[in-house]
């Protein structure tokens, strides 16, 4: 692997809920694409998009770029589409990074679920297939009001899933959740609704019982979501990524070299570079030095 590339959406302006792109050597200082434009834009669903996130599977080589179907730019409002949204994955593949399908829907919310945000994946190697996961807000049998829960279903290819079901579920709201990969355990980052910070958790198996970890560094973080997680080049340093929301300031890096071990650290702005376009809710792949090259080639410029 040989550098990053950051899928992302901008803000709630005109075409900013939309998948935007950027690439970086050292996963610390970014390069916005097409001249900070989009790269890809959804034409179904509500035509917006939110909370990008990049997977390549691991046995075919295909990439597959998955989304929230939302536009909070439509002027309906977070009620709306809390309550009554889109229960839709948007759903592009690529062999290449640079030519890519047509979007499609793929309705994985259960019935009666309110909306279905921030999509992820990790790939079960035990069932040959893609744990998808996201956040739902259902009102449940014995709930006073409905609550964010997070819900899973599994796929092979991004078109076909199992049965939704629920993946877990907190006393308050939770939404944002991403799963990293570490010393033959799984890391799980997921954001607390109700008092907007993160929370760790360790668990031996995929869907195996997670106990929650002590980070001083993200108890203290107020105001964040959209948590990320990647190896920097060396290996063994995770960066984790989290959006300040609150605010308005956009991702903010902090690192660790044995997660669950060592709490993060808050890297000092003259340790990084996001970029010109403010980042919003994203995901972030490994690429080789071939990708990297055909990515800055196809969206060097503008308009690909």
């Amino acid at each position: 692997m040989a550098g990053y590339l950051f899928a992302h959406f901008i803000g709630e302006q005109k075409d900013g809920e939309q998948i935007y792109f950027a690439v970086s050597r050292d996963g610390l200082h970014w390069r916005d694409l097409n001249e900070g434009r989009p790269i890809l834009y959804s034409r179904i669903g509500t035509c917006g998009v939110r909370d990008p996130f990049l997977v390549r599977h691991p046995v075919t080589g295909m990439y597959y770029l998955i989304a929230t179907d939302l536009r909070i730019e439509a002027g309906n409002g977070w009620e709306q589409a809390q309550e009554a949204g889109s229960r839709d994955l948007i759903v592009w593949e690529t062999k290449d990074l640079a030519h890519w399908s047509r979007e499609r829907a793929c309705t994985v919310g259960i019935p009666g679920a309110g909306c279905v945000w921030a999509p992820e994946a990790v790939y079960d190697r035990e069932k040959e297939a893609f744990l998808v996961f996201f956040a739902s807000k259902v009102k449940q049998e014995g709930d006073t009001q409905g609550k964010h829960r997070i819900y899973a279903a599994y796929t092979k290819d991004f078109h076909e899933f199992s049965r939704t079901f629920l993946y877990f579920e907190r006393e308050n709201h939770v939404i944002d959740t991403t799963i990293l990969q570490s010393g033959g355990k799984y890391f799980r980052i997921s954001k607390d609704e109700t008092s907007k910070r993160l929370i760790l958790e360790v668990a031996d198996s995929l869907l195996g019982e997670y106990v929650r970890l002590d980070s001083p560094v993200l108890n203290a973080l107020d105001g964040v979501e959209g948590p990320e997680g990647y190896l920097l080049p060396d290996g063994r340093t995770w960066c984790l990524i989290a959006d300040q929301f609150q605010a308005g300031k956009g991702y903010l890096p902090m690192v660790s070299r044995n997660l669950g071990k060592e709490d993060f650290r808050i890297l000092t702005p003259e340790e990084y570079d996001m970029g010109v376009n403010k980042k919003r809710h994203g995901g972030i792949l490994q690429v080789t030095d071939e990708e990297y090259e055909t990515l800055v080639r196809f969206y060097g410029g503008k308009n690909p």
